[in-house]
């Protein structure tokens, strides 16, 4: 019998950075976590990043980490940066789909990340194999797109009964996550057990750009100048002005 995806091997991804601006702010912390099948223990590897410029409260706020004990504990962000980019390119070759909840803020980060410090980029790591992520938001959007309220990882948990201990720490995060795409598979097997994880990915590259122009149609309605970037699981990079 063939297991099916969800049941099967999964990896997953997460960051905490000092703020919400891909282009200009910093990865503090990240996590790695490998489930070689549902219910399987668990392999987290944790990394811990001085990121050079200071931590804002509000960052510190949400994740704990403060300045002094970055600067204390945590490692200069270039061997950090290809520890990362290596750790996501083995999954991928692997063949272990990779969940990112949210994927173009974490993804992305990591990309311009590996452009400072590497003069690098995310694609150079990967490109031998296929990308393959399985974003929860987005999966759980396109899937139940008519439910009401907010699609953070603590809504997401808590609509499918997934633990989320120790929320904004990148291991707990990564490892809610992995979960709560598991619980997705279970819950909508009727329409995703005979996708392929690789036809996924195309798939909500797709999803991904049409909720985006949904929202950004919202805000347009409201007012609110801003821009939703439709581009999934990576956003291009910004061309400089000349």
């Amino acid at each position: 019998m063939t297991t099916n995806w969800y049941e099967g091997p999964l990896a997953a991804f997460d960051t905490e950075t000092t703020g919400v601006d891909v282009e200009q702010d910093r990865i503090v912390s990240a996590a790695l976590v490998v489930q070689d099948a549902a219910g399987a223990r668990p392999r987290v590897t944790r990394w811990l990043v001085n990121p050079g410029v200071p931590v804002p409260e509000g960052a510190t706020a949400v994740h704990g980490l403060t300045d002094d004990h970055l600067q204390r504990n945590g490692r200069w962000p270039s061997p950090v940066m290809e520890e990362l980019g290596r750790a996501l390119a083995e999954q991928n070759a692997a063949g272990r789909p990779l969940v990112v909840m949210n994927a173009p803020f974490d993804l992305t980060i990591l990309d311009r990340e590996l452009r400072r410090h590497r003069a690098s980029s995310l694609g150079r790591y990967l490109e031998h194999t296929a990308l393959c992520v399985l974003d929860p938001r987005v999966l759980d959007k396109h899937l139940d797109r008519y439910r009401k309220g907010r699609r953070t990882l603590t809504d997401l948990c808590a609509h499918y009964q997934v633990e989320l201990a120790g929320a904004h720490d990148a291991a707990a995060d990564a490892t809610a996550a992995l979960e709560v795409v598991r619980a997705v598979g279970r819950r909508f097997a009727s329409r995703l057990e005979r996708l392929s994880p690789a036809e996924l990915h195309t798939l909500q590259a797709v999803w991904h750009a049409a909720q985006a122009r949904g929202l950004q149609a919202w805000f347009t309605r409201q007012g609110t100048p801003e821009l939703v970037d439709p581009a999934w699981p990576l956003r291009p990079e910004l061309r400089k002005a000349a």
